[in-house]
């Protein structure tokens, strides 16, 4: 069961790669036009102020600047997306020194693997009864584009969508099957965690966000019942034992019958069939240790 996701809008701008030059060619090129612009007014200045060779300077100096301007270093596990006037125009993603052009505004987006641990959300579960739950969320940025463009706050947005496919979750499912066949919160984990991240796949898909692994950190009663669910679950254990008891017993007494009967050790009626039962049973199933009784007179007395 996963929650409707309301419809996002197509994008029109999923990712893609920049075109981008090596950075390091590029960088021995601007340091080489800094080094020409630098010895083009020195001698401007020791020849008597020519104009020509401080206007040449100067041009290499904004060649100089505009080639330097358009270097960008990637670092492994980020990526940068390139925006001229204000339209996309690709993601760089190869790590190193890398050159765009110089014009175009950068923007870093973090690729790495990011755990997210929601806050410890009180909900009622489909029974009405009030749980405390809290989950880590292993994600990434896959779609750099979208993670830019699409949503405000990618980190921010994952973290309103975790607590909410949270909080859906647990109000879908029981804290406690009690025996029966149904999904529980309790003893269907894998399940549950399954279930939980495709929701929140489903509701992260349009931020360009890939789930790896959800995972419950905190699944409990609310404090105000935890004692009164502590002991129906403490009832419900010692009943459970107490019924594998009586069976027990009453296969040792059905058994302990057809071997007599079997055997010919004794010929029992039905009326000391019925004692002999009672009788064993009360050895079988009683809590406390039961003392025995030596009859010394007949089977009858």
């Amino acid at each position: 069961m996963t929650a409707p996701v309301p419809a996002t809008p197509s994008q029109t701008m999923p990712e893609r790669s920049a075109r981008v030059l090596p950075g390091i060619p590029l960088l021995i090129f601007g340091i080489a036009l800094l080094i020409g612009a630098a010895v083009l007014l020195w001698l401007a200045v020791h020849q008597h102020g020519s104009a020509a060779l401080a206007w040449a300077g100067a041009i290499l100096i904004l060649a100089a600047l505009f080639t330097l301007r358009g270097l960008t270093p990637v670092a492994p596990g980020r990526a940068h997306v390139v925006q001229l006037f204000g339209q996309y125009r690709g993601t760089v993603r190869t790590p190193g020194l890398q050159w765009v052009n110089p014009f175009t505004n950068r923007i870093a987006v973090s690729t790495r693997v990011r755990n997210l641990e929601s806050a410890l959300a009180k909900v009622n579960d489909a029974d009405g009864n009030p749980i405390e739950i809290a989950a880590v969320v292993v994600w990434q940025v896959q779609d750099t584009a979208h993670a830019t463009y699409a949503v405000d706050d990618y980190t921010h947005f994952v973290a309103i969508q975790a607590e909410t496919a949270v909080r859906h979750i647990a109000s879908s499912y029981p804290y406690d099957s009690r025996g029966t066949d149904l999904l529980s919160l309790r003893d269907n984990a894998e399940e549950i965690t399954e279930r939980l991240a495709a929701e929140l796949s489903e509701r992260v898909k349009t931020a360009g966000v890939h789930v790896i692994e959800t995972r419950l950190t905190r699944l409990s009663y609310a404090p105000e019942i935890a004692q009164a669910m502590l002991r129906q679950q403490q009832a419900s254990a010692v009943v459970a034992a107490r019924q594998r008891i009586v069976e027990g017993a009453v296969g040792m007494v059905r058994m302990a019958l057809q071997r007599l009967d079997e055997e010919d050790v004794v010929e029992l009626d039905e009326e000391r069939k019925a004692a002999m039962v009672s009788n064993l049973l009360v050895v079988l199933c009683s809590e406390q240790a039961t003392q025995q009784v030596v009859n010394a007179g007949s089977l009858y007395q």
